[in-house]
C-alpha cells in the first residue's frame, strides 16, 4: 500500500490517480494516524515552500511524516515541492523545512524565465532502483522557480540543465524526491512511480 500524503498544498489527487492507472494499491490521506502506519509514502506538491511547510504543520503531518520517514525508514519519494521541503532552509518564504536531507533550496536567477516550465532532460548521475530501466537523459515535466543544493554531492541521483546545472533528481538511503513532476511525465514517469512500488531500500 502507497500513502499519499493529502493536503491543501499538494496535488495529491493526480498521484493517486497516476498510482491507479499502474494498477497499485495506494491511499489518499490527510490523517496522522494513517501516515504513522503508513508502509511507504509520497509527498507531492505544488506552490511554495511555506504554504507547503505550514500546511503540514497545521495538519499534524509533520511529526508523523518524520518519525515513519527519518525514524523508522520507510520508503519515502517527494514529488516537486515535495523534494524542495526535505532540505535545511528555503529561500521561497525564507522557510525552514524538515531537514531531512542536508542542504539548502535557492531561486534561479533572473537571467532565465522563471519559473522554469515544460519538458527537460535529467541526466541520472548513478544506478538506484528508482531509476531503473530509464534512459539516461530522458526528458520529463518541470514546473519550478527554486532548485535544491544538497550539502553532500552524492544524495544528487539526477541533474538538469536549466542557468547551468542543477540537482533534479535526490536519493539518500530510504528517501527520494523528484524535482519534476512524475506523474505528468508520461511513460518515463509512470516508471519512477512503478519503481518506487517496489524499491526495497537497504
Amino acid at each position: 500500500m502507497i500513502t499519499v500524503v493529502d493536503y491543501r498544498a499538494g496535488n495529491g489527487p493526480s498521484v493517486a490517480y497516476a498510482l491507479e492507472k499502474l494498477g497499485l494499491d495506494a491511499q489518499l490521506t490527510s490523517a496522522p494516524d494513517a501516515i504513522a502506519s503508513a508502509e511507504r509514502i509520497i509527498l507531492p506538491g505544488v506552490g511554495a515552500a511555506r504554504a507547503t511547510i505550514d500546511s503540514l504543520t497545521e495538519s499534524g503531518l509533520v511529526e508523523p511524516l518524520t518519525r515513519r520517514v527519518h525514524d523508522d525508514g520507510v520508503p519515502f519519494l517527494g514529488i516537486c515541492i515535495g523534494l524542495q521541503v526535505l532540505f535545511e532552509h528555503s529561500e521561497e518564504g525564507n522557510a525552514d523545512c524538515l531537514g531531512w536531507v542536508p542542504g539548502t533550496v535557492t531561486r534561479f536567477p533572473d537571467s532565465v524565465r522563471v519559473p522554469q516550465i515544460g519538458w527537460n532532460a535529467v541526466q541520472f548521475t548513478r544506478p538506484h532502483p528508482l531509476v531503473e530501466g530509464l534512459p539516461a537523459d530522458g526528458h520529463f515535466y518541470f514546473v519550478n522557480s527554486y532548485f535544491c543544493r544538497p550539502a553532500n554531492p552524492h544524495d544528487a541521483l539526477g541533474v538538469t540543465e536549466y542557468a547551468g546545472e542543477f540537482c533534479s533528481v535526490v536519493a539518500r538511503g530510504n528517501i527520494a524526491a523528484t524535482q519534476f513532476h512524475a506523474e505528468k511525465s508520461g511513460p518515463l514517469g509512470l516508471r519512477i512511480l512503478s519503481n518506487f512500488a517496489a524499491w526495497s531500500p537497504g
